[in-house]
């Protein structure tokens, strides 16, 4: 063997040895890795890696009949300042000083920018001054304070990316401190109308919704969570998605905002008349059975009518003189009576089984003879039971089965949690647990129990030539514009009573309207009228003066300052002013880069016009805006948030 090749077969064996080592080190290192370090990698694999993270979809919208937008997920924000460089838990010397050093410079731009934040601050909120946020942000410095909270109130999308451009605040947190806290709000653009029919969601609206429509149909609003996992690469996290979140479904009502608006007025006005606790009103379409409007107003300690609960629909009481109609047609139909039927009502006192009944008017001596048509007519409580319990007091079942026939006692199962059902006794075969006077009682709207919208739906049946429909709430479901479901009419009952039963109640109900109610209120009027020799105006409001000069022409109110050909369909803004011959109309115009004032008119038309100019309107209580939170003429800013008082 040459000397050469010894010397090459000497290196290779080292070579050879020294890759041996090398992979004994490595297996060695990877089983020390594996084992003894596992947990430690562990969490350092955590801190770059999250897992699972739910993304929340956005929820569906609630949107009126007529397009306006009702209650919406919209985001808010609070914001905060870190005005402090972090600091490592035991830094070195070297590291204090490039701390402080970078402390220094963040402190400089801050405050050569100062001015201009504060300016910008003042032009977003102009509740608070340029003053007021200088020394709030000097004394948030003077804290040293990592989140000090720079505006009180939570604020829209808007306004926190009007914020976000400002000096300083535009750069990322770290190196300018500027962040923020996120949150989902519910948001009802027109304040308490029809908000216990929307329903509520928790304050933390990740728990859900509450009552109402957000509630029944929370499932199709709330859409479905996502799952993304967010992974560091380069100092950044990116997220990954694993599944897409799905929004959800809009839903479209049958309540409609001016009939909504216009019934909570007139409700209120007439609660306020009587000094009434509690009122419901509730305007339904005959045919399809829409709730166009529905109205809950309680008054509260402060002497203030406000939507605490839904009455309407969960109430459960005696409905007293209104259930007349139902024993009436149930008499009708079984043929027992006639509208002409004759019935004693005496000097309206009247011994019935041992106890006394009483009309309203006994003091002035009653009504004497009287028919079947007249009983409903002048609400004879003498009347009406006398007819009932003459024909049906030995067979009081077959008129509690006729009750539950003409639909008074239908369940309505209503899309609205918490709906009340009608509880209607029925007597037991034994009749233990009815009583002599109880068929009497029953027939006037006693010893019963049933919710003001079952009521309605009874005569809503009577109206539609005796179809009984479901009250609607909701018509459609929607998805990014397209109809995902149609929510048909559905019927409850084709026929409450036969065709001729069901025409002789309408004549009855019909004599009643125009012959008592009608007639005394007309009469009234015209006294009125004829006494202060001037016509009666009705209370307009301002606002779109367009439409109101509409309505007053449909109903013969003289009015001028506006024409129907040079509105064009489009909204007419001004003020109204009244005088006992005339309804005066002024046309005002409205300057886009000045806040409008919308004192004096109602919630739709002062929401419509602020939205319609890109501010947020809030609005609380009821009636016509008595205030507003940013005065007329100041200069409008897309996107600021006005509060508007209604009285």
């Amino acid at each position: 063997m040459m000397p050469n090749q010894k010397n090459i077969m000497l290196r290779f064996s080292f070579i050879i040895l020294v890759m041996v080592l090398i992979g004994i080190a490595i297996i060695c290192k990877a089983g020390v890795i594996m084992f003894a370090e596992r947990q430690y990698w562990k969490d350092v694999a955590d801190r770059f890696v999250k897992e699972n993270v739910t993304v929340r979809p956005t929820r569906g919208n609630i949107i009126s009949s007529d397009g306006q937008l009702m209650a919406s997920s919209l985001p808010e924000y609070k914001i905060y300042m870190d005005f402090m460089i972090n600091k490592r838990k035991g830094e070195t010397e070297e590291e204090e000083k490039t701390r402080l050093k970078l402390q220094h410079i963040k402190d400089s731009v801050l405050y050569a920018n100062l001015d201009t934040i504060c300016k910008g601050l003042h032009e977003i909120f102009p509740d608070k001054s340029a003053a007021f946020f200088k020394q709030h942000i000097k004394n948030g410095r003077k804290k040293e304070s990592r989140s000090w909270l720079l505006y009180p109130k939570r604020i829209s999308y808007i306004q926190y990316k009007e914020a976000k451009r400002l000096p300083v605040f535009n750069l990322n947190k770290y190196k300018g401190g500027f962040h923020e806290q996120a949150f989902n709000q519910r948001k009802k653009p027109f304040g308490s109308l029809a908000m216990r029919t929307l329903g509520d969601m928790y304050p933390d609206i990740e728990q859900g919704a509450k009552n109402g429509l957000e509630l029944s149909y929370d499932s199709i609003l709330k859409g479905r969570n996502g799952i993304t996992h967010r992974q560091k690469v380069m100092n950044k996290y990116l997220n990954i998605v694993d599944i897409p979140p799905v929004d959800g479904c809009d839903i479209i009502t049958t309540i409609d905002v001016g009939m909504q608006d216009i019934a909570e007025k007139a409700l209120v006005d007439e609660l306020k008349e009587i000094n009434a606790t509690v009122g419901v009103a509730i305007l339904m379409e005959v045919q399809t059975g829409d709730i166009k409007a529905i109205v809950n107003m309680t008054k509260c300690n402060d002497g203030i009518y406000r939507e605490i609960r839904n009455n309407a629909i969960s109430d459960m009481m005696e409905p007293g003189s209104t259930f007349k109609t139902a024993s009436i047609l149930v008499a009708l139909d079984d043929g027992v009576i006639t509208p002409e039927t004759v019935v004693e009502t005496g000097n309206g006192v009247y011994m019935m089984h041992g106890r006394y009944m009483k009309d309203h008017n006994w003091h002035r001596g009653g009504y004497g003879t009287i028919n079947t048509t007249k009983s409903l007519m002048v609400s004879s409580n003498i009347g009406v039971s006398r007819l009932i319990d003459d024909h049906y007091h030995d067979n009081p079942e077959k008129f509690v089965r006729g009750l539950h026939r003409v639909g008074i006692a239908t369940p309505l199962d209503l899309d609205i949690p918490g709906a009340g059902k009608p509880n209607i006794r029925i007597p037991n075969k034994d009749l233990s647990n009815w009583s002599r006077t109880a068929l009497a009682w029953m027939s006037i709207g006693y010893e019963t129990q049933i919710p003001p919208i079952n009521t309605l739906a009874f005569y809503n049946a009577i109206a539609n030539n005796g179809v009984m429909v479901k009250p609607r709430f909701v018509k459609s479901i929607v998805k990014d514009g397209q109809v995902v479901e149609d929510i048909a009419p559905e019927i409850l009952n084709p026929a409450i009573a036969s065709p001729k039963a069901i025409s002789e109640i309408q004549t009855i109900l019909e004599k009643v309207i125009a012959e008592r109610v009608f007639a005394k209120h007309l009469a009234q009027d015209l006294k009125e009228a004829k006494d202060s020799t001037s016509i009666l105006i009705p209370d307009v409001k301002n606002g779109d003066i367009s439409a109101a000069h509409y309505v007053l022409n449909r109903i013969n109110v003289n009015s001028s300052g506006v024409s129907e050909q040079s509105t064009e369909g489009k909204p007419v803004w001004g003020n109204v002013t009244s005088n006992p011959d005339n309804v005066l109309f002024n046309k005002k115009d409205i300057n886009n880069k000045l806040v409008p004032s919308v004192i004096g008119m109602g919630a739709k038309d002062a929401v419509y016009l602020l939205e319609s100019m890109g501010l947020k309107a809030r609005i609380t209580g009821i009636g016509k805006v008595k205030s507003q939170s940013i005065p007329a003429g100041n200069t409008l800013r897309k996107g600021q948030t006005i509060q508007l008082r209604l009285n």
